[in-house]
């Protein structure tokens, strides 16, 4: 698997972005804003996060998806890995991302990667998308907030 940037003259799997995000507005909102980068195996992409500069040295993951027939096999893990080492080597000092707090599974995830909870934004999914979103048996209605301060690596020498 390697991960690049996909550059403007080609287009992020738009199936992928709408696995991680249903409404097509909010996509288009951030889509042009951001970087994309895609996992890929031969000249397939089977991943792609979007990194989007928000805020004085602060950088958010706004899209992060895997094609259903790749996921739980560690891609996600390697992508928001290589989120941390490119936002990082860009200067960041804090990276954030948010899910619905339906999401339990994305929310292990991005723990497990060193992001801690920070925030959740009340009824953001009710008052932001035009029909209700369930996931795991629950309507998803809160965003939960994340983060993870990018400290500078340590020079080895």
């Amino acid at each position: 698997m390697t991960v690049m940037e996909i550059r403007p003259t080609n287009t992020p799997s738009r199936e992928l972005l709408l696995l991680a995000d249903e409404s097509e507005a909010s996509v288009a909102d951030y889509v042009g804003r951001s970087r994309c980068y895609a996992a890929f195996e031969e000249e397939h992409i089977i991943g792609q996060y979007l990194l989007l500069h928000t805020r004085p040295f602060t950088a958010e993951i706004v899209n992060i998806a895997v094609r259903p027939d790749r996921q739980r096999q560690g891609i996600g893990t390697q992508l928001l890995h290589h989120a941390i080492r490119t936002a990082r080597g860009d200067g960041f000092r804090l990276l954030e991302i948010g899910t619905g707090d339906s999401g339990t599974g994305q929310i292990a995830l991005y723990e497990r990667c060193g992001f801690i909870r920070c925030g959740i934004d009340i009824d953001y999914f009710r008052k932001h998308y035009p029909a209700a979103i369930f996931e795991n048996g629950i309507e998803c209605r809160h965003m939960v907030r994340l983060r993870m301060e990018l400290f500078p690596q340590a020079s080895s020498r």
